[in-house]
């Protein structure tokens, strides 16, 4: 069984728009090859056929001749938690069904799930709202994988895929956002519930199934028939320049009219991460969301927010594990992220 090695997460270096608030952002692409049935109607043959012929296209295409192959079946179940947990496969794919692979580029910014719900799941990654950019990057991507290969396609429909919610464009495009100030000021419930109005929906930090937690919300649209990928594209980026706007006015106005409660909240989050000698994920969420909310607000400047995203990211329990170099039962995970943040921070 081959293991996945622990890299730093590169894409986590570097900043992009809005990333005072905006985390990351992220479009997927659903594709099908004409011919072959969707990933769960297939045969063990036609699923193995489905990896041959992606593994034999992309050595050949610029954007994808790169990537590292990895068979999810060849792998252990805590490398697959690694990978969900760097967001370079779907919970789908954590599963570790036979006949599964993702590719994934040098940088991590781009990854091809191949038969999860649709035979391809290609996706870009990057910090920030940094959505027009993924496009065109993705786009360029599909465009080379489609001289190759022949993809399910409808005059009428558009793109088919495994779930009729996809059809259409196949294109799924999310946003991580930080809101610390609207769920403080308890504004965040009426903000969000008006989000589905507009054609939008909010999962949390890990996707589908997963719950909002340290004031983290995962942004995406449901519309793919009828609409464009453009139109999808400014219509998420037009709801999140309004969600940051009110955001940050949320922010001023705890400022003005809380200021040293905030500012209390902020430090004993700072002492507790530089100090603690156990902590749990769901802890240290809370608290690195508060020291998120001191560096957008300026109450705490020396701490990047590189650094803060990276402690979100890998003192996650699959990462913790990795590090470690080997398996660490829930306690000594405690232990060992605690160690982890101490070392950041100080």
């Amino acid at each position: 069984m081959n293991a996945i090695r622990f890299d730093d997460c590169r894409w986590l270096k570097h900043r992009g728009q809005s990333a005072e608030i905006v985390l990351s952002s992220r479009i997927r692409l659903a594709r099908n090859i004409k011919g072959l049935p969707f990933s769960h109607w297939a045969s063990s043959g036609q699923l193995e056929q489905i990896i041959e012929r992606v593994q034999e296209v992309l050595p050949k295409c610029k954007e994808t001749k790169d990537m590292e192959i990895i068979r999810l079946d060849r792998i252990s179940s805590l490398d697959r938690e690694f990978l969900l947990e760097r967001h370079l496969i779907s919970r789908e794919m954590a599963r570790g069904q036979d006949f599964r692979l993702v590719a994934v580029s040098p940088d991590e910014t781009l990854s091809i799930m191949v038969n999860e719900e649709d035979h391809l799941r290609i996706q870009c990654l990057r910090p920030g709202l940094e959505l027009r950019q993924i496009w065109e990057r993705i786009n360029e991507v599909d465009d080379q994988l489609s001289d190759h290969l022949e993809f399910a396609f409808s005059p009428k429909w558009g793109y088919l895929t495994a779930c009729p919610s996809n059809v259409g464009t196949g294109i799924r495009c999310s946003v991580m956002i930080h809101l610390p100030a609207l769920v403080l000021a308890k504004q965040v419930d009426r903000v969000l519930n008006a989000i589905s109005q507009v054609g939008l929906t909010v999962r949390g930090i890990l996707g589908e199934g997963s719950e909002i937690s340290g004031s983290l919300a995962q942004l995406s649209n449901q519309m793919t028939l009828g609409i464009s990928e453009q139109e999808s594209l400014e219509r998420l980026e037009k709801v999140t320049r309004q969600i940051i706007a009110n955001e940050l006015e949320a922010q001023r106005q705890l400022m003005r009219e809380a200021r040293l409660l905030v500012e209390d909240k902020i430090y004993r989050a700072y002492g507790t991460l530089k100090g603690a000698r156990i902590i749990s994920t769901q802890e240290t969420m809370e608290l690195v969301s508060a020291l998120r909310f001191g560096r957008t607000s300026g109450v705490l400047s020396e701490i990047p927010y590189e650094t803060m995203n990276e402690i979100l990211i890998c003192t996650r329990p699959a990462h913790l594990q990795k590090m470690a170099g080997s398996e660490l039962p829930p306690k000594e995970r405690d232990v060992y992220r605690a160690q982890f943040i101490r070392q950041r921070l100080n």
